[in-house]
């Protein structure tokens, strides 16, 4: 019997599959503008028949998790540590090889494995991590400028964004938004800013700048932006020093993307990292950084940005982490297309329950994953692909908010 378990855990193949998601309507970010995002999408199978499923978030990886799985077969898939060990490089950097790359596409081979462990063991992927301390997760609802889609208009001024979010109140529930901003002129984004607030009521606000402002720029935006009740800020300034500069005048919480927990601690600022699963490495990486967080006072959220696959590992790790318990960053509502079974999440009344099934919870739908696979074939790798033209070009497949 103890040998028949060992086979089940066993490593058979790993293939993977980059995808482009399309947005329903293109929106606005300091960076410019996206339509579409570029996924890797992975699937293991065991010796048994079970498919665990993967995500690589950073654009095409196909390549670097073929050639991992390759040194995979036959590996046990508890064994996660000697599984990185034989793929990324135990150091930080190396002039011969790039770690980082290698830690993003690892990390979405190591969510695959626990997604076939789960479903071998009949245990959703919480369960393996401790239990749940949550089973309903805070999501934000996003505002932005967005570029005409097929089925949307998208938003061109103030007041189309204050009714777009009034009308995720009306249909959806919604009770966190967080916008965009660093996009167009100020004076507008503060018009947009008040006339969000008049739309959402005393609902939380936050802002993204995406790193867009020198400091004395921060500041005068700042000073017209927080008065309309926003508790958040994400990125007024790139660097971690620039906004702890602006903590000295601003009473507001910051938080970023970027990763590095002892300066963030250091410097007291930001308040939270904002990142991925892929970024720390895989969901035991994840696992251990959050810790981290919470042992130094600092605050941890996912970002946006995933397919439901790995959207569905953010949710699990969620659910079993009592240190997450904001609410995380989404563009689910935003989504013209997924590659799992029923598509994308959609969230109501702030949030979406953690999925209940085995391993993530989640069931790939082999038809929209050759939809999304053609779809990168013909716009090339995002951003190349991320035009408004592009992003708007596959209506038949969004779904109705």
């Amino acid at each position: 019997m103890l040998r028949d378990k060992e086979m089940r855990m066993k490593i058979r193949k790993i293939t993977a599959t980059p995808v482009n998601i399309p947005l329903r309507a293109p929106y606005r970010f300091s960076y410019g503008s996206t339509g579409s995002l570029t996924k890797t999408v992975i699937e293991l199978t065991t010796d048994d028949g079970v498919t665990g499923l993967g995500e690589c978030a950073d654009g095409d990886r196909a390549a670097d998790v073929v050639a991992m799985g390759a040194r995979l077969v036959g590996h046990d898939l508890r064994e996660v540590q000697t599984a990185r060990a034989a793929c990324v490089a135990g150091m930080s950097y190396t002039p011969w090889d790039n770690v980082l790359a290698r830690r993003r596409a690892f990390a979405g081979i190591e969510m695959a494995m626990w997604d076939a462990r789960g479903k071998t063991e009949g245990v959703p992927l919480h369960r393996l991590l401790g239990g749940a301390v949550r089973r309903f997760i805070p999501l934000t609802e996003y505002f932005s400028y967005r570029l005409p889609g097929l089925h949307e208009p998208g938003e061109a001024s103030p007041a189309d964004i204050a009714r777009y979010c009034a009308r995720m109140i009306e249909d959806h529930g919604a009770t966190v938004f967080e916008g965009k901003v660093g996009t167009v002129a100020l004076a507008e984004e503060v018009r947009m800013v008040a006339e969000v607030r008049a739309a959402i009521g005393d609902r939380p606000m936050q802002l993204d700048a995406n790193g867009v402002w020198t400091v004395p720029t921060a500041r005068v935006a700042l000073a017209q932006l927080l008065p309309h009740g926003v508790t958040w800020f994400e990125e007024p300034c790139e660097s971690y020093e620039e906004m702890a500069a602006l903590r000295a005048h601003f009473p507001v919480s910051f938080s970023s993307h970027i990763v590095d927990l002892p300066k963030a601690a250091r410097l007291g600022c930001p308040d939270a990292i904002v990142t991925n699963i892929n970024e720390l490495g895989g969901i035991r990486g994840t696992l251990d950084f959050v810790a981290t967080c919470a042992a130094m006072g600092v605050g941890f959220r996912f970002h946006s940005g995933e397919t439901g696959i790995a959207t569905a590992a953010c949710l699990q790790l969620t659910a079993a982490l009592e240190h997450v318990g904001g609410a995380s960053q989404t563009l689910l509502r935003w989504y013209g297309d997924d590659v799992i079974e029923g598509g994308p999440f959609v969230p109501r009344d702030g949030g979406v329950n953690v999925p209940d099934g085995t391993g993530l919870g989640v069931t790939l739908d082999p038809v929209a994953l050759r939809r999304c696979h053609e779809r990168y074939l013909s716009e090339g790798a995002f951003p190349a692909g991320a035009s408004a033209a592009r992003g708007a070009s596959y209506g038949s497949h969004f779904r109705k908010v």
